[in-house]
């Protein structure tokens, strides 16, 4: 294969869950200083949704079956409104730092729910993948419970974000046809633009009550980073980075959003790190590596 398309790969990866780690630090400081979880998310879901529909203008047009128009609302609801409703409202919630370490656990929940839905086989280290990720995540829910201040956690924001990621793993399993068939720029197109019809008609009237002169610029500009870069842009770099390099590998780089996150929510001032948090990433992570390592390797890339 060629190098520089691995290396492309590498970094589009790389930058891609940098961003995402970077998006919890600053969409959580934009919804302490002027906007609400609904009104993030709102953003969220109709600034993504124009750009994959003024992006799919330069791409060749994908023909869609009235069938896979109509698994797309669904997919969305999975995909996207119960994802993304949950993770924003938790994270408004709990501190940047605990909600990284919760995104992390997808791998896991995938892997039960692929376990449970399309049969796949358990080997032992999935079973002990899953029971390591689930003690990080039993660690970090405790100790969120037992926290005086947001900053190092609330029990409600974890079990949100964790439901959050349960959610898009249920996407995954449910609807993997669906996104095979399609490419990333119709399937987010479709999913985005439901997911907005599906939130704006309940978010409109908190959108309108917002004190729109009083929300500092640099809270618009947090904002424009989590639709443009956070959602977007991350989108089309994981689409890149999927398309050369194996799962495995793929999922490792899962390990840069809490790094980034971790430095850069301590650096504003938005979360602690304690020593539960780190036992807390140790076992997370150590159980997506279990899980995601006892994979099939099909290719020999990057």
């Amino acid at each position: 294969m060629d190098n520089k398309r691995v290396l492309v790969a590498h970094l589009c990866m790389f930058f891609a869950c940098a961003f995402w780690g970077l998006m919890a630090p600053l969409g959580k400081d934009a919804m302490t200083h002027g906007l609400g979880g609904v009104d993030l998310v709102s953003f969220r879901v109709a600034g993504a949704a124009l750009l994959f529909w003024v992006t799919s203008l330069f791409v060749k047009r994908e023909p869609v079956s009235r069938r896979d128009l109509g698994l797309f609302f669904f997919a969305s609801l999975f995909g996207l409104v119960f994802n993304q409703c949950c993770y924003t409202i938790g994270l408004s919630v709990t501190s940047p730092i605990n909600a990284s370490i919760c995104t992390t656990s997808m791998p896991i929940f995938a892997m039960v729910l692929s376990a449970l839905i399309l049969k796949e086989p358990v080997t032992g280290k999935k079973a002990a993948g899953v029971v390591m990720g689930c003690s990080g995540a039993i660690i970090l829910i405790l100790s969120s419970a037992s926290a005086v201040s947001s900053r190092a956690g609330d029990i409600r924001g974890d079990l949100l974000c964790l439901f959050a990621q349960l959610s898009f793993a249920l996407y995954l399993s449910l609807f993997r046809g669906l996104i095979r068939r399609h490419s990333v720029i119709t399937v987010n197109k479709w999913m985005f633009t439901y997911a907005t019809l599906l939130i704006l008609p309940f978010s409109a009237r908190h959108l309108a009550a917002v004190d729109w002169p009083a929300v500092p610029a640099g809270t618009l500009w947090e904002t424009a980073y989590v639709v443009v870069m956070g959602t977007y842009a991350c989108y089309i770099l994981t689409m890149v980075g999927q398309h050369t390099l194996r799962p495995t590998v793929v999922s490792v780089y899962n390990y840069v959003q809490p790094m980034v996150s971790v430095a850069v929510s301590v650096m504003m001032g938005l979360g602690v790190f304690q020593l539960t948090h780190a036992l807390a990433v140790v076992l997370v992570c150590s159980g997506v590596w279990l899980v995601t390592k006892s994979k099939k390797r099909v290719a020999t890339d990057g």
